[in-house]
Formats: C-alpha cells, sequence, structure tokens
C-alpha cells in the first residue's frame, strides 16, 4: 500500500468545504493533513468528511435508486473494526437495520481503510444475500462456482438442499485470512412471489430477499480507500423478475412460468419468453408491495436514470466513488483469489508521489536539524 496522493486529497478537502463552510479553514485542514500524511503517510477523514464523501459516492454511483434522499443517507461509521468476526457481525446489524420491517432504510458502513501499514478488511460476496448454485442445477447458477469454493472451504449446506440456500459471507483480513460466517435465517426477510391475477403461480415456489446490499465495491475518498463499505437503497422490481428470475444464466425460471400460464412454448416466434417475464416482473412488484416491502419499478427507474446520466458529474480521482475492481468482481462469482498471501493481486494502486517526496523532505530536514 502506497501513501495518500495529496492532490487528490486537498481536491476532495476543498470540494468538502465548499459544501460545508461552517467546517471552518479549508487551510488549516489542508496543512494538517499534510502534516499527517508526511508522518503516516495517510491521514483520517473527520466524521463529516466521512459521510459526505459516503453519501456524494452512492449519488454519484448509478446504485441511488430513485427516492433515496442522499442527503440523509446514514453513514455507520465503524472505521475502528478490522477482525473478520466483527465485519461479519456489523454486516448483519447493516441488514436488520436497512430491512427495517419492510421499510427499506438506505445506509453505508464504513470499516477500516487500507493505510500504507495495514490493509483494511474485505468482503468476498457480491451482495450480503446470495443464494446458492450446486453442481446438480439446483439453486442460482451464477454462483455455482463460488459455492463450490466455499465448501472447499468448509462451508456445509443444508441437509435438505433448496432453490433458496443462503451462501456463507466471506471476510478476508491480512492477519486472518479468510474466514466463513453463516448468515442468520431470521435477519434475512425474504418476499414469497405471487401473481395478482394467477392463483396457481405460488405454488412455483419463488421468492427473493428484500435487500440489496452491495459488498464487494470499494469506497475511495480523498485518496484513502474503504475496501469494506457495503452500502444499500432497495430493489427496482426488474433487478428480480427479469436479471435473476427470468434469465437463462441465472434461475430461468422464465420456462416454468410460461407453463404454469399454459402459454405456447414451442417456438421462441411466440413470444412466451417476452410474456413469462413480464408476468414475473408483475408478480415482483405485486408481492413486494402486499409485502409492505419498498420496491421501484424500472419505468419510474428509467426516467431517475435519466436524470442523473443529465447530472452526474465528471469522474475524478478526486471525487468520492464506489468502485468494482476486476478482481474483486471475479472474487464475488469464483471464490478466488484472495486478496492477501501468496499470488494474491493488488487491487489498488493509489498514486502516493507527491505525499512520498514529501516525507522525504520532512525527514530529510529533521535529519539536518
Amino acid at each position: 500500500m502506497t501513501a495518500v496522493d495529496l492532490d487528490v486529497a486537498e481536491e476532495f478537502l476543498r470540494m468538502f468545504h465548499v459544501a460545508h463552510s461552517e467546517a471552518g479553514s479549508v487551510s488549516a485542514r489542508i496543512a494538517q493533513v499534510r502534516a499527517e500524511v508526511a508522518e503516516t503517510g495517510t491521514y483520517r477523514h473527520t466524521t463529516h468528511e466521512l459521510a459526505y464523501g459516503a453519501r456524494i459516492a452512492l449519488r454519484d454511483s448509478g446504485w441511488c435508486t430513485s427516492g433515496v434522499p442522499w442527503r440523509r443517507l446514514k453513514v455507520r461509521d465503524l472505521r475502528g473494526y478490522r477482525n473478520a468476526a466483527a465485519v461479519a457481525g456489523e454486516c448483519v446489524e447493516h441488514l436488520r437495520l436497512a430491512t427495517n420491517d419492510g421499510e427499506i432504510r438506505p445506509l453505508v458502513t464504513v470499516f477500516a481503510p487500507d493505510t500504507p501499514g495495514t490493509p483494511g478488511p474485505c468482503i468476498w460476496n457480491e451482495q450480503l444475500i446470495r443464494y446458492a448454485g450446486y453442481a446438480d442445477g439446483m439453486g442460482d447458477p451464477r454462483y455455482a462456482q463460488f459455492t463450490d469454493t466455499m465448501q472447499g472451504m468448509g462451508w456445509v449446506p443444508p441437509e435438505r438442499r433448496s432453490r433458496f440456500d443462503y451462501l456463507p459471507l466471506v471476510v478476508e483480513t491480512a492477519h486472518e485470512g479468510p474466514r466463513l460466517f453463516t448468515m442468520p435465517r431470521e435477519v434475512v426477510h425474504e418476499v414469497q412471489l405471487e401473481h395478482p391475477d394467477i392463483p396457481a403461480f405460488r405454488k412455483l415456489g419463488l421468492r427473493w430477499h428484500s435487500v440489496p446490499v452491495i459488498s464487494n465495491m470499494r469506497l475511495t475518498i480523498g485518496g484513502i480507500n474503504y475496501p469494506a463499505a457495503p452500502f444499500n437503497s432497495w430493489f427496482v422490481g426488474a433487478e428480480i423478475g427479469a436479471r435473476s428470475l427470468a434469465d437463462e444464466g441465472a434461475y430461468g425460471a422464465a420456462r416454468e412460468v410460461a407453463q404454469a400460464l399454459g402459454l405456447d412454448t414451442s417456438s421462441e416466434r411466440t413470444l412466451w419468453r417476452d410474456l413469462a417475464t413480464v408476468h414475473l416482473n408483475r408478480a415482483v412488484l405485486h408481492s413486494f408491495d402486499k409485502a409492505q416491502v419498498t420496491i421501484t419499478d424500472h419505468h419510474a427507474e428509467a426516467l431517475h436514470r435519466l436524470a442523473w446520466l443529465r447530472s452526474r458529474q465528471k469522474p475524478s480521482p478526486a471525487r468520492p466513488a464506489f468502485r468494482l475492481d476486476p478482481v474483486a468482481a471475479q472474487r464475488a462469482r469464483t471464490g478466488s483469489p484472495a486478496r492477501f498471501g501468496p499470488g494474491a493481486v493488488e487491487e489498488t494502486r493509489p498514486h502516493g508521489r507527491l505525499a512520498e517526496l514529501l516525507r522525504q523532505k520532512t525527514l530529510a530536514e529533521a535529519t539536518s536539524a
């Protein structure tokens, strides 16, 4: 881990002080950060800087669904948490708080950052809740390799396997390596899917979890990387109905829905797949509404995304952001490679040349004195 890039840090601090005039002198804060970086290679965000950075990152990420009041987004500051068990426990608490009896509460939980001497923890899972995929085709095939890797690491699936078994949460730290944790069933809220007009739909046994907590993206704020910073808004219905359930690369449920509806599946030209997907999306929205769980539809979301595209800021290294590293994306699907240890791939390469020069200058001055 290299030192923090002072140019990036200073640009972020100026951005923060423009938005928070009550924060005091930006020059004094920059001088403080320069001294801290010269001594340690990094600096510590204030609570307000962290909250501001996390909120801007979520707003600019494209993951912030319509209706999310990003300015009031709750940011849980857990930067003191570096041990795997503590991180896993607070991930469970994040899920409990976010679920909020169905009235989904957008949250960001920020764990320990990377520093030049001590890298922060990371979470392997793409989301806190993902369903296992087994070699016999049961479950979610998108995570079949991850499931196989977890079994190789000691995870034991339920004695009676189902299409919706929770994968373990994997938290990796530099001093402990990857550790597996069972997600308590009582904290996972799921919605049983039914159709408003077709009673037989419920017999398909389809369901989905209520809260999409993204957990493998790193949060970058002012040159500092937080590799574990799970966040959530709420689902767009089509993410469940079309992408996770209907898609042949996922559950591939479109055909069984079509059969339940009595559609002609003899040819793709009958558009049975399109009709089945529409009914799946309708069932998802109806079921979440009936269960009083917050969700949005893809039409409302399309308008929101267009507005976001028109107003989004030009990306720069100094702008806070949630970023997905290619290695982290691979880890979430295959369960490898580990972030630490032999053969590990470094995911973040922050530019610290200016910080290093400043530290060398300070050391030289101290030596000459």
